[in-house]
Order: C-alpha cells, then structure tokens, then sequence
C-alpha cells in the first residue's frame, strides 16, 4: 500500500499548529505496519533547506490554465519517511511564512493542489512509488480529492482512493471561487455542494469527495455534525456519516519521553516520578523567578493565546485563583493582543506567584510540562489536542473542558472511590467553572495526596502512541483502496 500525504504543515520542516505534528508523526508509524507513506509540501520560503539537508530531486514542466511553470521538486528522509518539496515560480516558493494573507493562500494552494497527482505520476516514473491513496488534511489540500475523482478517467487514477482529515473545522478556505475558476478548476457539480454555495468551499469541496472523512478525535466527529462547531458544514458532515471516522490523534512518545529528555532537569519515569520529578519543579520555579516551594501547587500554561483556548474563561478565573489561594501560575504562549495583555497583568498584580513568558520555546514548554503539577487547558472547542496528552506523558494532571479529544483523553477525577481518573474536567463554559474545578483540584492536592499520586500515575502509564491509530488509518486506506479496484 502506497500512501501519499498531501499537507501544507509537517513537523519539523513548517509547523504552527497541531496539524505538523500529525503529518510529521503518522507516517513513521505507518510504515511501521508496512505501508510506504510518504509526505508532500509546498516548498515555502519558510522551510530551512540547509538546516533539514534537504536536496534537489528533479524538476518537470507543468501544463495548466495560466500556461507552463517549471516544477522543482526537492526531498529529504525524516526518521525513514520520504519527504517532498514542491517549488513552482512565481506561485509556490519565497514566502516568509507558511500562512499569508487569503489573497495569497488561495491561489498557493489551489496550485499545490493541482500539483499532487503530477508529482504522484513523477514518482511512479521515476521511483517505482505507485499511488493507491491520497490523504489530503484540512481546507488547504480539500481540493484534492475532487481532482482526483475527475481524473478517473485516466488509468493511472482510476483505482486510487482518497482520505480528507479535518485537523479544524473553523478554518474552511470558503469564498475561493474566483481563484478556483482563474485556475481552470472544473465546476463542483454535486447538489450537495450547490447548497448553500459550498462549491467554492475547499473543506466542503474534500468532504464531500473524498471517500472518507476523518477527524483527529471521536468526540470531534460528533461536535461537528452539529452547531456551532460545524461552523455551516454540520448538514454535509451528515451526509457523509457512513464515511465519518474519528481517529484519536498520537504522539511521538520517544521525543516526549521524561526518562530520556535532554530538556528537563531531572529524568523520570512512573517509577520514579515522586522522587526526581519535584527536582523539575523547582527548575521551573527558578527560570520563571518564583519562589522555591514545593509544598504549594504550580500550574501551568503552554497553548497559543486564542478565544478557542478558552482564555476567555481562564483569565478571569485565575485572578481569582491568585488573589485567594496559596499557588503559583507558570504561562507560555503569544496571541491576540487581549490575552497577552491579560496574562501580562497577572504577572504584574501576583509578581511573586504569577510568571508570563511571551512567545514560544520548545524548551520551556518541556519544562512547564515536567514541572508545574496541575495543567491548565480549558478549551471552548478542541479538535484533539496534543498538550494534555504530554502534560499526562510528564506527570502534570490536566485541568481541561470537556469538549473534543479532551474529552477523549482526560478521565475526570472520581473523588469517592480515589481510584480514578487522570484529571480533571467541567462542561459549562462559564469562569466560575473552571474556578469551581480548580479549587477542586487544590483540594486533592493538598488534602488527598495519595488519590493525586494514583492518578499521575496512571497518566504516565497511557499510551498515548500512534501505533492503535496508525492500524486505524491502515484498515480505511485499504477499504478506499477496494471501492476502486
């Protein structure tokens, strides 16, 4: 089985969301059970050819509506998996970001769509890799599977399947029409699609072409059917439910692994987590300039600063937090301006107990996860979510909304048995809940000790791998693969 992965994102070449780390992981795992997965990208400028060692492959001219461009292909093999760069002057190369302004995106990647199947023919030619499934992620690659199914007619497509996975249904690529049609795309004839305008829609147009849908969590699968976070598309996903599977997101558990990371200042395991792990507490405290103390809770924050986060709910919780009860507050992350602002003030009103770090670092974000005791992800929607996983990977509890592939991980603490769960949850999405919860949770830290112990424990011991999933993945692509044969 011949997997081609079509994505703009892919850890660690061009990241900024959640989206790199499953492009950049799922391959490797897949090859694992046999299945020669490959990705492809659109060269952005962004992307450190030098850094990654990435090398010039072959090029070819390609024919479309505007006339002829010459396409540079470029690759590199991460942790086994053949990784491709596409480049096409003047539309794909240059660029200082991966995401632009929509007037620039648009017409980027309508033309890396366009791009996929010339590219799968090339490596056919050239590399013996024959393509029988095309996995396209999010509104960026929807286009996709619709020129596949219209290329049907030309052998070398008519028995290869495809796969959209919707990493957010908020971001859609809608109102694309007018560079669709610049780029000769043909006309998205469906009825389904005609509803409501959805035929200029690109995450509308891979749902509804695509032989399966999938999304990174079953929770997930279900919200979207549904509003609001079916943001207008909840009547197609129905439609296509017989094709709908939600498919919990891994992580790569060798490069988060408190045993062996050279980030932290203390390695260990769930063995040995309650003698080594505060030694990380106490680094944390130290970089982020609070005080020592290992007898009070620390929380911690590493998320973009986003509405979707729920730090619309967070912030004003954790003044009150601050102002009533003996804790410490470790954040890492940059966004909107509001929020900045709004955890820029905490660290100015609770100076010795609240510590703001503006900005992302890879290091730091190890740290506050094998440091800080409570982990705080209350987030008003979450497609999957990887934070919580790690946060439990480190053993930091997490405190998180029930919502999405929160949902899915977080088993919410049972305070009458204390024998389960491995964190805790609330539903309503208001910021005396999540007050609520975290007094809730102060008070097994510090009344229940031994209830707490037990669930870091069984946190550390999830495996929260992509080996479950990746079989997942396998068993759809050969039952796409069968509906052409």
């Amino acid at each position: 089985m011949n997997v081609l992965f079509a994505s703009v994102e892919a850890a660690p070449f061009a990241k900024v969301g959640g989206m790199a780390d499953v492009v950049g992981s799922l391959p490797a795992a897949l090859r694992g059970l046999g299945i020669d997965a490959r990705v492809l990208l659109p060269g952005a400028g962004v992307i450190q050819h030098a850094k990654h060692n990435i090398q010039p492959l072959f090029n070819f001219p390609f024919k479309h509506q505007r006339g002829e461009t010459d396409v540079h292909v470029y690759g590199v093999e991460h942790h086994g998996v053949p990784t491709y760069f596409v480049q096409a002057w003047p539309y794909i190369g240059g660029e200082s970001s991966v995401y632009q302004d929509l007037s620039a995106d648009y017409p980027r990647f309508i033309f890396f769509s366009q791009l996929v199947q010339a590219v799968g023919y090339q490596l056919s030619v050239r590399d013996g890799f024959t393509v029988d499934v095309l996995h396209a992620h999010d509104w960026h690659t929807g286009l996709v599977p619709f020129l596949l199914e219209v290329s049907r007619w030309q052998k070398e497509w008519r028995g290869v399947g495809s796969l959209i996975t919707i990493h957010n249904m908020a971001y859609q690529g809608n109102w694309s029409g007018p560079f669709l049609y610049e780029a000769g795309v043909p006309p998205r004839m469906d009825p389904r699609l005609w509803a409501g305008g959805r035929d200029n829609n690109l995450l509308a147009i891979g749902i509804n072409y695509a032989d399966f849908v999938t999304t990174v969590s079953p929770r997930y699968a279900i919200e979207i059917q549904h509003e609001p976070n079916g943001y207008g598309l909840q009547g197609l996903v129905r439609a296509r439910l017989p094709d709908l599977r939600g498919i919990l997101n891994g992580i790569d558990m060798e490069y988060w692994n408190p045993a062996t990371d050279p980030m932290i200042a203390q390695h260990f395991d769930a063995d040995t987590w309650e003698e080594h792990r505060p030694v990380n507490k106490a680094a944390l405290q130290r970089r982020a300039g609070l005080p020592e103390r290992d007898d009070v809770m620390l929380m911690g924050i590493v998320s973009r600063l986003t509405q979707q986060k729920g730090l619309d709910l967070l912030l004003p919780a954790m003044e009150g937090a601050l102002h009533s009860h003996d804790v410490q507050l470790v954040a890492l992350g940059s966004g909107e301006d509001s929020y900045e602002y709004g955890f820029q003030r905490l660290s100015q009103m609770f100076g010795n107990r609240c510590a703001y770090m503006n900005g992302y670092s890879e290091e730091l974000a190890h740290q506050i996860y094998a440091g800080c005791d409570l982990f705080l992800m209350p987030s008003n929607f979450e497609p999957c979510g990887t934070s919580q996983m790690l946060a439990m990977r480190y053993g930091a509890l997490p405190l998180v909304r029930e919502t999405g592939g929160l949902a899915d991980t977080v088993q919410n603490y049972d305070n009458l048995t204390a024998d389960y769960g491995t964190g805790f949850t609330f539903l309503w999405q208001q910021p005396y809940a999540l007050y609520n919860t975290f007094k809730w949770a102060l008070e097994t830290y510090q009344q229940r000790r031994e209830a707490w112990n037990r669930m870091v424990q069984r946190a550390m011991q999830i495996d929260f791998s992509w080996d479950i999933s990746a079989r997942q993945y396998a068993d759809l692509y050969a039952e796409s693969k069968e509906r052409h044969r």
